[in-house]
C-alpha cells in the first residue's frame, strides 16, 4: 500500500525536484547571492526532515570549541511563538525561542545561544550584541544558501540514507540528493556499534563522495538518566518499567536502548516537536497512575524535557528523567574529526589575530 501511494505521489516529486534544481542552479551562477561573513560559520544540516541527530551534534561542537572560543549558535527557532531575532536569557521560555534552542541554553553556559529565521540579518545581529563572538553554529541550515558557510557538515541517518530515499512528498528528502555535493563532512549517524571496515567501504561507495569529502560514522551514545527538576541520577534495571514520553521523530533508538537494559517499557507518542499543553501533561499523570509496578518511572528526551520544564507544579511528584544521548564516533576517528574542525577554525585571521 505504501509503495502504490509513493508512486501516485511521485509526478509531484519530479515538480519539487525541477524547482529545487532551479533555485540552487541560481545560486550556483550567482544570479541569487550568498552572503558571506569574515567569521568562521559551521552549518549542520540534512537533506531530510529530521530525525539525523543535528543537535547533539552542534553540542558535540559546542562541547570541544567553548574551552577554547567564544561560540554562538544560530537556527531559526522552529515552532516558538515569537518572530525575528532573539537572544536566549535567564527568563527565556521555550515558546520563545523554541525547544532545541532551549535545550542548549540549559545545557551550556558561557555561550550565545540566538534564534532568527533570516540567517542573513541573524549572524550581523550577534556580532553586534555579542562582539566577542569568535564561531558561529547554524543548526539546520543546509538549505539556507542565502548564508555561504566556511564548512558544511551533512547527516544522513544509517538505516535511511540519503541515496535510498525520495524528494517530498513521495519521500522524505527536503532537498535533492546532488545538494549533498555542497557538503565538505559528510556523517553518517545512528550506526550499530558493530559497524565493520567492509561495511564502512559498502557505505562510502553508496554515498559516493566527491575527492575532497570526509565521511565519518557515528553511532548514539546514551548517558545516565537524570530527574527533570532535582538532576537526581537513575540507572534503568531490568525490574524497571520505563513510560516513555517523546515528541521525536524516530523513538526507535530510544527503545532498544531501554530494552538493552532488560527493562520493559510503555511509550505515549506525540508529533515531532509537540507543544504540550495541560491537557497532554493530564493524561501523562492519568497514564502513569494506572500502571502497577513499584519500580516505574517516566523517561523522556531533552528535546521533550525543555517543553515539559514549565510543568513543574504538575509534575515536579513524579519520578520524570531525561535520558541525555551523544553523538560517538566509530573507527576511532573522533580525533581526526575534531582536528579537521580546528584546522577550518583556525584558518580564519579573525582567530589568528583576535578581536
Amino acid at each position: 500500500m505504501q509503495k502504490k501511494i509513493r508512486y501516485i505521489l511521485l509526478p509531484f516529486s519530479f515538480l519539487y525536484e525541477g524547482i529545487i534544481s532551479i533555485r540552487n542552479k541560481l545560486f550556483d551562477r550567482n544570479f541569487f547571492r550568498s552572503a558571506t561573513f569574515d567569521i568562521p560559520l559551521i552549518c549542520i544540516g540534512n537533506l531530510s526532515l529530521g530525525g539525523t541527530g543535528k543537535t547533539p551534534m552542534v553540542e558535540y561542537l559546542v562541547k570541544m570549541l567553548r574551552g577554547k572560543y567564544k561560540v554562538a549558535t544560530l537556527s531559526r527557532g522552529y515552532k516558538r511563538k515569537t518572530k525575528g531575532f532573539f537572544i536566549a536569557n535567564e527568563n527565556s521560555k521555550t515558546s520563545d525561542i523554541g525547544d532545541e534552542p532551549m535545550q542548549l541554553y540549559k545545557k551550556f553556559s558561557g555561550i550565545t545561544v540566538a534564534v532568527d529565521e533570516d540567517r542573513v540579518m541573524g549572524i550581523p545581529k550577534i556580532l553586534n550584541d555579542k562582539p566577542e563572538t569568535e564561531i558561529i553554529i547554524l543548526d539546520d541550515a543546509f538549505q539556507h544558501r542565502q548564508v555561504a558557510a566556511g564548512l558544511n557538515i551533512l547527516l544522513t541517518e544509517y538505516n535511511h540514507l540519503y541515496t535510498n530515499d525520495y524528494l517530498l512528498p513521495a519521500g522524505n528528502l527536503r532537498d535533492s540528493k546532488v545538494s549533498s555535493k555542497r557538503a565538505d563532512i559528510i556523517i553518517v549517524t545512528k550506526c550499530k556499534s558493530n559497524l565493520n571496515e567492509d561495511e564502512k567501504k559498502a557505505l562510502i561507495k553508496e554515498l559516493n563522495p566527491l575527492q575532497k569529502q570526509k565521511i565519518y560514522f557515528t553511532k548514539i551514545k546514551y548517558e545516565t538518566p537524570y530527574h527533570l527538576f532535582t538532576k537526581e541520577k537513575y540507572t534503568i534495571r531490568p525490574e524497571t518499567l520505563v513510560f516513555l514520553i517523546c515528541g521525536i521523530a524516530n523513538p526507535q533508538k530510544i527503545e532498544e536502548e531501554i530494552i538493552s537494559k532488560g527493562a520493559s517499557h510503555k511509550m505515549l507518542r506525540f508529533n515531532d516537536h509537540h507543544v504540550y499543553n495541560s491537557t497532554d501533561v493530564k493524561k501523562i499523570n492519568e497514564e502513569f497512575s494506572k500502571i502497577d509496578s513499584p519500580t516505574k518511572i517516566i523517561l523522556t528526551t531533552e528535546k521533550d524535557a525543555s517543553r515539559l520544564l514549565k510543568f513543574g507544579n504538575d509534575l515536579k511528584s513524579l519520578p520524570l528523567f531525561v535520558l541525555p544521548m551523544s553523538h560517538e564516533f566509530l573507527f576511532d576517528e573522533s580525533s581526526e574529526f575534531e582536528k579537521s574542525i580546528l584546522e577550518f577554525v583556525e584558518s580564519y585571521d579573525s582567530i589568528k589575530k583576535g578581536f
